[in-house]
């Protein structure tokens, strides 16, 4: 089993899906980072061995990833709740913050239908 950055990577994936399982990697950096160390991007987890573990380890190391990246981004959200600004008010109120709708729809982000009771109207003698 791979550990990179004290993640185990599925053996059975191709490298490219396997980085991906690494919090703040994706398909575009897995392969930056694949032929950054040399290593061919359709080669299995389990087929690497430790000299280009070596290599992808390093080539990794570069960026900000995992816990670190999790509190970077939580720093950066509660820095904009903080200051008061449109972002920051849609968070702490727990709504969509990039121009969607929330008549309809928006489910993730309010979480389950909240039914309001109708006030029947008077009726008219």
């Amino acid at each position: 089993m791979a550990r990179v950055v004290g993640i185990d990577l599925p053996k059975f994936k191709r490298g490219v899906i396997g980085l991906t399982y690494i919090y703040g990697i994706g398909k575009s950096r897995a392969k930056d980072v694949l032929t950054r160390a040399g290593v061919d991007l359709s080669k299995k987890v389990r087929d690497w061995n430790d000299d280009e573990l070596n290599h992808i380890r390093a080539a990794v190391g570069e960026y900000t990833l995992e816990g670190e990246l999790r509190s970077e981004v939580q720093t950066n959200i509660k820095r904009l709740m903080d200051i008061g600004c449109y972002r920051g008010i849609r968070h702490r109120k727990g709504l969509p913050l990039r121009g969607q709708r929330t008549r309809t729809n928006a489910r993730t982000r309010k979480g389950r239908k909240k039914t309001v009771a109708n006030k029947k109207k008077a009726a008219k003698k």
